[in-house]
């Protein structure tokens, strides 16, 4: 667990999954990921999904909480990926509709890409960001992350977006 000027980023819990679906169960939320909201086995299955991750590879995703009022806004943090031989770890963030455009998800991301990079000595953190989803793409620049290439996965095409660690000990949020 740790915090930064306005938020709380601890760990997942199964407990979190009726405050996560009000962030996964909002269709303005699945809009940018171009799918239909969750119901609650659906985000029980998510959560247990991540839970697993946290355990097998030692990281995963944080829930986010406003030290304001301990209201929970959503996730960020990282997920293994393999992409054949490569292995690497994506940042990627998601927070309740009315909390957008108040800096928090750059706020989380930064906190989580320092903890990648200082803590579990991560070489390089990528984002997949759906192609069209300006506001998530602003997010991973303004931690320092650049567009390297789009891809089509799962039918949807992709924003691949990438930072080294050497090259995050320059950027600054």
């Amino acid at each position: 667990m740790f915090e930064t000027p306005r938020l709380i980023l601890r760990p997942m819990r199964a407990e979190d999954v009726d405050d996560l679906l009000a962030v996964f169960g909002d269709p303005r939320v699945m809009a940018s990921f171009d799918a239909e909201p969750f119901d609650r086995a659906r985000m029980e299955r998510w959560v247990r999904r991540n839970l697993d991750h946290q355990v097998r590879y030692g990281y995963g995703l944080f829930t986010l909480v406003l030290k304001a009022n301990g209201l929970v806004i959503g996730d960020c943090g990282l997920e293994r990926m393999d992409e054949g031989d490569v292995v690497q770890a994506e940042l990627g963030y998601d927070l309740r509709a009315d909390c957008w455009n108040q800096g928090l998800a750059t706020e989380a991301a930064a906190a989580v890409r320092d903890y990648a990079y200082g803590t579990l000595r991560l070489p390089r953190l990528i984002s997949l960001i759906r192609v069209g989803n300006l506001p998530s793409r602003r997010v991973a620049e303004k931690i320092g992350m650049r567009l390297e290439v789009e891809v089509q996965r799962y039918g949807h095409r992709y924003w691949v977006l990438a930072l080294a660690r050497d090259d995050a000990e320059r950027v600054h949020v």
